[in-house]
């Protein structure tokens, strides 16, 4: 996090622990098949049975992840995982494995019930827990969104009334009368409550916002935390990028009425 401070010095502590997320989980990415690999998540699982026969109430396997520099949360699901293909012979479904991990008490034996626990409180970019806190903060920055709208009184259309008419992928907000921001036509918002870098940007351009520019036309999308500057290049395309509730709005009321304002004498 210091490093984080000295490259983003003007940033909010939301910010950087956003930032950081991100950076956290690129870096897993870049190992995550080695600490896949069967080999090693037997070599893991053995080194578990031993140091928790050994050792039954210290916090072994988060001790293992962090020997490993592996997410604690994704031990907790590699061990887990290994544990009930001994249990049952065969291997868990996704479902099964994602119950006993929300709700550990599910898990027929304590002493891993009690690890996978201290994994997932002590992890703070994976798990269920941190997924709990991330939809919170982005039902929250939703919320805000949509209270910013009613404040300017501008009719929209939420993501639930979207689908409730049938669509699927849908922006959060669609503006049932667009308007002008900085000088570009928004018909759409997208409300991204985390920092936007060039790797999870590019991910939603592929897989959210060009869909949404090709469906609905041009809009804005809202980094809460903040943005790389570089990255609002598409303007011209169509896609806008802001760091907070634009307060420069131009509706089709206000450009009506500066239309009908009476002309300077000649």
């Amino acid at each position: 996090m210091k490093m984080l401070k000295d490259q983003f010095p003007n940033h909010s502590q939301s910010t950087l622990l956003s930032i950081f997320s991100l950076e956290y989980q690129k870096r897993t990415k870049r190992t995550f098949s080695k600490h896949h690999a069967p080999d090693v998540i037997e070599s893991h699982y053995q080194r578990y049975l031993t140091e928790a026969k050994a050792h039954p109430t210290a916090p072994v396997l988060l001790e293992l992840a962090n020997e490993v520099d592996l997410s604690p949360a994704l031990m907790a699901r590699i061990i887990l995982d290994r544990f009930l293909q001994d249990l049952e012979g065969e291997v868990p479904s996704k479902t099964a494995v994602n119950s006993m991990l929300k709700e550990p008490s599910l898990i027929p034996d304590q002493i891993l019930a009690n690890n996978i626990t201290q994994c997932t409180i002590n992890d703070c970019c994976y798990g269920p827990l941190v997924d709990c806190i991330k939809h919170a903060i982005g039902q929250e920055h939703e919320v805000l969104l949509r209270d910013k709208l009613k404040e300017r009184d501008l009719s929209f259309l939420d993501e639930n009334q979207l689908r409730a008419m049938g669509y699927d992928k849908t922006p959060d907000i669609i503006l049932e009368v667009p308007v002008a921001v900085e000088g570009h036509i928004v018909h759409w918002i997208e409300s991204k409550a985390s920092f936007g870098d060039d790797h999870s940007h590019r991910t939603y351009l592929n897989e959210q916002f060009w869909s949404y520019w090709n469906r609905f036309g041009p809009g804005l999308v809202i980094y809460w935390y903040g943005f790389i500057g570089e990255l609002d290049c598409q303007r011209d395309r169509g896609i806008l990028l802001k760091d907070c509730f634009p307060t420069d709005i131009v509706t089709l009321c206000h450009t009506a009425q500066q239309d009908r304002l009476p002309q300077e004498p000649e």
